[in-house]
C-alpha cells in the first residue's frame, strides 16, 4: 500500500512505522494529537477511485494527513460503495489502533454518509454505524465526518 503526504511526497516507511514516528515526533514537540480516518470515492466512467486519509489534528495547532489512493473496476451500488469506503477506513484503523492505544491518541472513523434520509448515501448509515461501533471505534457521519467528506474528498484525483 503506497501512502503519501498531502504535498505528494511518498512515505518511505510502512504506514505503521510512519504513524508511530509521527506520533512520537508530535509528542516530543508538545502537541496533543487526535486522529481521524476516513475514505471517500468517486466514480469516473468504469473506474471507482478511493482515497483513504489519516488526518492528524494537533490540538489548537492545525493538522496534516497521509493519503492512500486506489482504483477499482468493480461496479458498485451507492450503498455498496459507501460500505466499501467504511471497510477501507476500518482496515487501516484496525491496523493502527494498537499504536493509538499505546500512545494515548484519540481516534475516530469518519463515514462519508449523510444522516439526512433524503440523501441516497443514507441507505448505508445503519450498517456503517454498526460496523464501525462494533469494531470498537468512535464514529462520525456527515456533517461531522470531515476526514472523509472534506479531506479524502480532496485527495480523490
Amino acid at each position: 500500500m503506497l501512502w503519501r503526504k498531502f504535498n505528494g511526497e511518498p512515505l518511505v516507511l510502512p504506514i505503521k512505522d510512519a504513524v508511530e514516528q509521527t506520533i512520537k515526533r508530535e509528542a516530543a514537540a508538545g502537541n496533543k494529537l487526535k486522529v481521524c480516518i476516513g475514505t471517500d470515492s468517486q466514480v469516473k466512467g468504469k473506474e471507482t477511485e478511493f482515497a483513504t486519509v489519516i488526518v492528524f489534528l494537533r490540538e489548537g495547532r492545525g493538522g496534516f494527513m497521509f493519503i492512500h489512493n486506489e482504483k477499482s473496476l468493480q461496479k458498485y451500488s451507492i450503498k455498496e460503495r459507501m460500505l466499501v469506503e467504511v471497510a477501507k477506513s476500518i482496515e487501516i484503523a484496525y491496523e493502527l489502533c494498537h499504536l493509538f492505544t499505546l500512545y494515548d491518541v484519540d481516534m475516530e472513523v469518519h463515514a462519508d454518509i449523510n444522516t439526512n434520509p433524503q440523501f441516497k448515501s443514507n441507505e448505508a448509515l445503519r450498517e456503517a454505524m454498526g460496523y464501525i461501533l462494533g469494531m470498537g471505534f468512535a464514529f462520525k457521519a456527515k456533517p461531522e465526518a470531515f476526514a472523509s467528506s472534506s479531506c479524502a474528498n480532496k485527495a480523490v484525483n
